[in-house]
């Protein structure tokens, strides 16, 4: 497995420009670091409403779906929710505009799924992006892979949350 540098706005490009088929993206975290002056969340504080934004990394995420390229999310989330977990909710507004399916699953109802211990990117079931972060929720590297047994592992391994998932649409936190 090789460890990486954090992905720059052009990895992100890449990244989904090298899928022809599908993103899967599974998430496991209940807190991630978030800038606190970042303008979107302090608009979620104040309003509730997370205000959709275009960049580098949703216009790319547009681009592959547009390409016939299926994006689908599963988050794992502990019970009650984190307020990360609660910006994240409403900020999945942002996913479903640019065509990503996200499912939910509360973490009581993973215990029996062998799920790895990093958050990932899977690419057309044949490569594995691992996405490492700190005991704060900050990124700090990502880790690659195209081993066959770590490919299928995740892929078994998000499969089973997104088939125990609950739509966005029906998730009430």
């Amino acid at each position: 497995m090789q460890t990486l540098p954090l992905l720059a706005p052009e990895g992100w490009v890449e990244l989904f420009a090298g899928a022809d088929r599908v993103l899967r993206h599974l998430e496991l975290w209940d807190r991630y670091a978030v800038d606190t002056e970042d303008e979107r969340y302090r608009r979620w504080r104040e309003t509730g409403h997370y205000p959709v934004v275009e960049n580098a990394f949703w216009t790319a995420a547009a681009s592959a779906v547009r390409r016939g390229v299926v994006m689908e999310r599963a988050r794992v989330v502990s019970r009650p929710v984190s307020e990360y977990i609660v910006f994240e909710h409403a900020a999945t507004v942002q996913n479903l505009k640019f065509g990503e399916r996200v499912r939910w699953l509360w973490r009581e109802d993973a215990s029996d799924l062998l799920l790895p211990g990093n958050d990932f990117w899977l690419v057309d079931d044949r490569r594995v992006m691992f996405n490492l972060f700190d005991g704060d929720g900050r990124p700090t590297a990502v880790q690659v892979t195209e081993d066959r047994r770590v490919v299928q592992a995740c892929a078994a391994a998000f499969a089973a949350v997104w088939e125990r998932g609950v739509d966005h649409a029906d998730f009430v936190i």
